[in-house]
C-alpha cells in the first residue's frame, strides 16, 4: 500500500506588494530567518511566493473561480502553489486604509485551494504598522474559507526597521517561531478538511461490484454534458470490469471502507495510457481527481515518454482539469465524441 498524499506540511509565505522600494521581502526573509530552527523540529518546508515574481496579471480568467477551469497557465501556475500549502502567512503593507490590490487579486483568481486552511498575518507600516491593511485582507480571507488563527505580527516601520532590513530582537524571532508552531497544530487539526490522507491500494477482483457501482455514478454526469448513454462506463456489465483489471492496473482509494476514488494505467509502447479515473460524486473538490492523477503518472515504467487519455469532447471540467495538471489537447484518433490528451512524462 502507498500513501496517496504526502504527509509533509508545507508554508506558503505571501509577499503583498510589489511596488518599487516595498519592504515585504525583507519582512518575509526575516519570518523564514527568524523560524528555520522550528520549521525544521516541525517538519515543516517554507515556500516564499513573492507576487512581483509570480507575476499575475489583472484577473483575466473567463470562468469563475469555483469552476476551476482555467484558461492561462500563471493562474494553474498559482493554483498549484496553493494548493500544495498546508497555511499561508501573508506578509502584508497599507495603503490609503487597505491591503495591496496585487493581493486581493491574488486572492480573486482561486477559490477551492484556499479553502480550509489556516493564515496568518504580519503586517508592516507606519503610525498603525499595517493593522488596518490586515483587517481588509483577513475579511477577503475568511469569506474564501480560510481560518485566520490571530496571533497575528505587526511591525512599526520606525521601531521595528533600519535600514531596510527587520531589526532581529529575541521578542520578535519568539513571536515568529510561536506564529509558525500554532499555524502548524491548527493545519494538523483541518488537514482533514482540506487534504484526505487516504491509501491506494491495487484493485483486485473482489472490488469489480463497487467499481461498476462507482462508474456509474460518476458517469452520469458525463452521459448529460456529452448527450448520450452510449459510454462504456454504463453499459459495461461486472463481468467486463473484472475481466478489465486484469489488462488494466488499477489502483482504488477507500474511505471507511468505502471505494472513493479509481484510476487505471497499461502501457501501449512508449506511452502510459490512463483511463476511469473517477471519484465519488460526495468527494469531488476535494483534490483526490489530482492526487489520482499524479499518482497514477507515477507509476509509468521506465522508458515511457508521455501518459494519455481520453474524456468527452464537451466534458469541459474533465478537460480543465487535465489542462491544469499539464496536459494537451489532441484530437487525432480519439474515438467518436472524445477528445485525447497527452503530457510528456
Amino acid at each position: 500500500m502507498a500513501k496517496l498524499f504526502d504527509m509533509s506540511k508545507k508554508v506558503l509565505v505571501v509577499v503583498a506588494s510589489t511596488r518599487p522600494g516595498r519592504l515585504g521581502p525583507a519582512v518575509a526573509s526575516w519570518f523564514v530567518r527568524a523560524t528555520t530552527g522550528t520549521a525544521i523540529d516541525l517538519g515543516v518546508e517554507v515556500d516564499v511566493a513573492d507576487l512581483a515574481e509570480v507575476g499575475l496579471p489583472f484577473l483575466d480568467e473567463p470562468e469563475h473561480p469555483a469552476t476551476g477551469i482555467y484558461q492561462h497557465e500563471h493562474t494553474r501556475a498559482w493554483s498549484r502553489r496553493v494548493a500544495a500549502a498546508d497555511a499561508l502567512v501573508f506578509v502584508t503593507s497599507e495603503y490609503n486604509f487597505a491591503m495591496p490590490a496585487t493581493l486581493k487579486n491574488a486572492f480573486d483568481y482561486l477559490s477551492a485551494e484556499w479553502a480550509w486552511k489556516p493564515c496568518l498575518f504580519i503586517g508592516y507600516g507606519n503610525t498603525s504598522a499595517g493593522t488596518r491593511g490586515v483587517q481588509m485582507a483577513r475579511g477577503v480571507a475568511t469569506s474564501l474559507r480560510m481560518l485566520s488563527i490571530g496571533g497575528d505580527i505587526f511591525l512599526r516601520i520606525a521601531d521595528d526597521l533600519s535600514d531596510g532590513e527587520v531589526t532581529e530582537t529575541e521578542r520578535l524571532a519568539a513571536r515568529a517561531k510561536d506564529a509558525l508552531t500554532e499555524l502548524t497544530r491548527v493545519a494538523d487539526v483541518l488537514r482533514p478538511l482540506y487534504r484526505a490522507d487516504l491509501e491506494i491500494v491495487p484493485a483486485v477482483s473482489g472490488d469489480a461490484p463497487e467499481l461498476l457501482v462507482l462508474q456509474r455514478c460518476c458517469w452520469v454526469d458525463e452521459a448529460i454534458a456529452n448527450e448520450t448513454l452510449d459510454l462504456p462506463a454504463l453499459v459495461e456489465s461486472e463481468d467486463e470490469v473484472r475481466a478489465a483489471l486484469r489488462t488494466w492496473t488499477t489502483w482504488c482509494v477507500r474511505s471507511g471502507g468505502r471505494l472513493v476514488g479509481s484510476v487505471r494505467a497499461k502501457r501501449d509502447g512508449d506511452t502510459w495510457n490512463i483511463g476511469r479515473l473517477m471519484v465519488a460524486p460526495d468527494q469531488r473538490h476535494s483534490g483526490l481527481g489530482r492526487r489520482l492523477l499524479s499518482f497514477a503518472e507515477s507509476q509509468a515504467p521506465a522508458g515511457v515518454t508521455e501518459a494519455t487519455l481520453f474524456t468527452g469532447a464537451r466534458s469541459e471540467r474533465n478537460q480543465a482539469l487535465y489542462q491544469k495538471a499539464g496536459y494537451s489537447l489532441f484530437t487525432e484518433d480519439a474515438p467518436a465524441g472524445a477528445v485525447g490528451l497527452r503530457k510528456p512524462l
